[in-house]
């Protein structure tokens, strides 16, 4: 293995912590006898084929600096080769780096992590989900969450996540819940009234709230919770249980494990570690072993 480490920077994460986490993370790559190169890219496109390059000249390692959606843009560069992963966590989500039990907004701590993992050639395999030619680690959102982020992602003002939340006041007001039809792995289509479908290979998005709490990033399965048609009284006394996880003992939330997830409903956008799919229907696979992930 090649002892040069590609860092692969966001600057704007964390509202500027993917800038400064940079220093520390590679100051401890190199103290362990890396060396290390920067990438960054003028948009996330350009960032992405810089980060292909790297990873096809065979850079050692691809260390994503950032939130969750600098590692999905890592995933779509990592997925299928043999380069490993390493995360440093310095968005404001962090939803992949917490499933995996990674420092979180310690840059230092996780540049130690994987030098170690480097050193030890230990990097271990790991999940992913893939939907048509894209990648996720975390959850592919549907429904009434990811309509709140149709709406925060439209919002000029304000900005940060106080957006989202008045997104969520905004669904709220027009809130009903959406046909879907469903079909797991290769049985039956179903045809229910839910308010959303969460397909999770890991289990929280959103900066902690924990909408599949069992999900297990090495078992080769989705955890798929879904929130039946329940009224915006009921929403409102349940979603403050998802950063539990206990939401899921509700009556109206159930529980599935699959493989592979066909998702249809009318007027609902996809969305994985945060970022836009596009339109259902959506198809998503579990890919056991599908990237090598440094630090755990």
């Amino acid at each position: 293995m090649t002892s040069e480490i590609t860092l692969f920077v966001n600057p704007t994460a964390g509202r500027g912590r993917g800038a400064h986490a940079a220093q520390p993370a590679a100051s401890a790559l190199r103290a362990a006898g890396f060396s290390v190169r920067t990438v960054l890219g003028e948009n996330a496109e350009d960032a992405l084929t810089r980060a292909r390059a790297a990873v096809a000249d065979g850079t050692g390692a691809l260390v994503a600096v950032g939130g969750d959606g600098m590692a999905h843009l890592a995933l779509q560069a990592v997925a299928g080769t043999r380069t490993p992963l390493g995360l440093v966590a310095a968005g404001t989500g962090n939803d992949l780096a917490r499933a995996l039990g990674l420092p979180v907004r310690d840059p230092a701590a996780a540049g130690r992590r994987i030098a170690e993992s480097l050193k030890d050639g230990t990097p271990r395999d790991i999940d992913l989900g893939q939907a048509g030619d894209r990648w996720f680690g975390t959850v592919l959102a549907s429904g009434f969450d990811s309509r709140v982020n149709d709406r925060g992602n439209r919002m000029r003002w304000p900005t940060g996540r106080f957006k989202y939340d008045l997104a969520m006041i905004a669904e709220l007001a027009a809130f009903k819940p959406f046909p879907y039809r469903i079909r797991l792995d290769d049985g039956e289509v179903r045809e229910i009234e839910a308010t959303l479908v969460a397909v999770g290979n890991g289990s929280s998005y959103g900066g902690g709230m924990r909408i599949c709490p069992g999900a297990d990033l090495t078992d080769g399965l989705f955890d798929i919770t879904v929130v039946g048609d329940c009224s915006r009284a009921t929403l409102l006394r349940v979603f403050p249980s998802v950063y539990r996880g206990t939401h899921v003992d509700h009556a109206k939330v159930t529980v599935h494990r699959a493989a592979k997830v066909e998702i249809s409903a009318w007027g609902i956008t996809g969305y994985a570690d945060g970022e836009q799919l596009g339109p259902l229907p959506l198809t998503a696979r579990c890919v056991p072993g599908a990237i090598r992930v440094l630090g755990l």
